[in-house]
């Protein structure tokens, strides 16, 4: 179960899923927004990555099951059914954090449109000028110049989220998802921040660089270098968590759960050895419940926090792992990152054309004197910003879409994971409500979220609706077969 966050490419204002978003992978999900601030392809990648079983909250998905699959779902499951009808349940008083707690999550679509607005004002306010001329004026050096404007837009972009971020932290230690002291957070938004710097500053002056190397085909380029870019963020990410959290081998303090995750990785044929099961130590941060597999090839390995191994049952934190192996086995991930690379394709090729014509109509307003009339006003670092506010608008726009397809690949990966654990635990049907009613309880998920917050905010379905189609998903019944596995 893991998150990440789906990149808005909001470049001036970050949205604020570091602590704000209460069903993320604090971990990866980190590591993804904050990288994605300084390079536009890195953000976009995240839409690429499988999400886990775990996100709980908003920006988690939320729609009905996708499509029934084989067994038994009756309409209930597949519409939500009434309030006493549902698998998923909280007590009175969490119930009622719950709705609030939603209440404020559900501000995400605002602050997606304020960061859009901000963006506008930096360059209507002549602002990204400004930058630039400051820069000019430090080297003679073209790529220093660069350097220079990246390192210090992504600077101002941290600096105009932080307030989103703060509030989110706070209301996260208010509900008591967050146990993380204000000291350590602003620590690790530090850390954040200079990888941010380090590895998307550069980037960055990459892109601004095709850009300037082929005014009529930039598009193009920027998708080339996008779609490698996209499998190193992934295979990469084991290397960057570590600077956020703390791991240790799984076996150390959990050997009879590595024993079972053992069993199911036969039988999953995920080939994670032992030595690439990890705990991480959520419990300096969290309250939440989370479990993960990240990376590829050989960097790839599962992950589970202190706060869900020992804190809920081995066969449910089974479950998770069958939901997690269901990615990989059932290939969402380089599924995914084709859907994205078409997906990107066109994002460029319509963000060119919109780019190009800000740039016309705006240019005079928004650049430096002199730079609307050149051939490619884009290839300045001034108009570079017009290219990231259309395509932070064009992905704005297109939220509902490539969540909808996130929804439908974890709708798969939740069925794969009740059928991986059929065998293993005693009733599956069970063990899958129950972890996702842990889950739920967790994150403080809203047992009835609104429509439109599902439909435009949620990468997951929600736990409602999972939880409505563990129960009454058995396919074995009657002497049926499960869609994954045979028995």
């Amino acid at each position: 179960m893991k998150t990440e966050e789906k990149a808005s490419v909001n470049i001036i204002v970050a949205e604020s899923g570091v602590v704000r978003k209460s069903g993320q992978g604090r971990g990866r999900g980190r590591l993804r927004h904050w990288l994605g601030l300084g390079c536009v392809a890195v953000v976009l990648a995240g839409w690429a990555v499988p999400r886990g079983v775990g996100q709980a909250g908003p920006g988690q998905g939320e729609a009905a099951a996708a499509s029934p699959q084989s067994g038994s779902v009756n309409a209930r499951a597949q519409t939500g059914g009434t309030a006493e009808q549902q698998a998923y349940t909280l007590p009175p008083e969490k119930r009622e954090k719950a709705i609030e707690l939603s209440r404020i999550r559900n501000t995400e679509i605002t602050e997606s449109v304020i960061s859009l607005v901000v963006i506008w004002l930096f360059l209507a306010l002549r602002g990204a000028a400004f930058l630039e001329c400051r820069a000019i004026h430090l080297s003679q050096r073209r790529w220093v110049q660069g350097l220079v404007f990246f390192v210090a837009l992504i600077v101002l972009s941290s600096l105009a989220g932080l307030p989103f971020d703060m509030i989110g932290h706070h209301y996260s230690r208010a509900f008591g998802i967050s146990v993380e002291g204000w000291g350590p957070w602003f620590l690790d938004l530090g850390k954040a921040l200079g990888l941010g710097i380090v590895m998307g500053a550069p980037v960055l002056l990459l892109f601004n660089w095709i850009v300037r190397r082929w005014p009529q085909r930039y598009w193009l380029g920027a998708w080339l270098v996008t779609v490698p870019l996209m499998l190193l963020s992934v295979f990469g990410s084991p290397f960057l968590e570590p600077i956020f959290d703390k791991f240790e081998p799984l076996a150390q303090e959990h050997a009879g759960l590595v024993a079972e995750l053992e069993k199911l990785v036969a039988r999953t044929g995920t080939q994670i050895p032992p030595e690439r099961m990890f705990l991480m130590k959520a419990s300096e941060k969290s309250n939440g419940l989370n479990a993960y597999v990240s990376g590829m090839g050989a960097t790839k390995r599962i992950v589970v926090w202190d706060t869900t191994a020992g804190r809920i049952p081995n066969d449910e934190v089974l479950f998770i792992f069958g939901h997690e192996s269901g990615h990989y086995v059932l290939h969402h991930l380089p599924k995914q990152m084709a859907l994205a690379a078409v997906f990107f394709f066109f994002l460029y090729w319509g963000c060119a054309w919109l780019g190009g014509w800000m740039a016309r109509r705006y240019g005079g307003r928004w650049l430096r004197r002199g730079d609307e009339a050149n051939e490619n006003p884009l290839a300045t670092r001034a108009g570079f910003v017009i290219l990231l506010f259309a395509v932070s608008m064009a992905s704005f726009v297109a939220t509902p879409l490539t969540n909808a397809v996130s929804r439908h690949f974890e709708h798969e990966a939740d069925v794969y994971g009740q059928e991986a654990i059929h065998g293993l635990v005693a009733d599956p049907q069970k063990t899958a409500v129950a972890a996702f009613g842990a889950l739920g309880e967790a994150w403080l998920e809203d047992p009835e979220p609104s429509p439109l917050i599902e439909f435009w905010l949620y990468d997951h379905p929600s736990v409602k609706n999972r939880a409505n189609f563990a129960r009454e998903y058995d396919p074995w019944a009657n002497g049926g077969r499960g869609r994954f596995f045979a028995q």
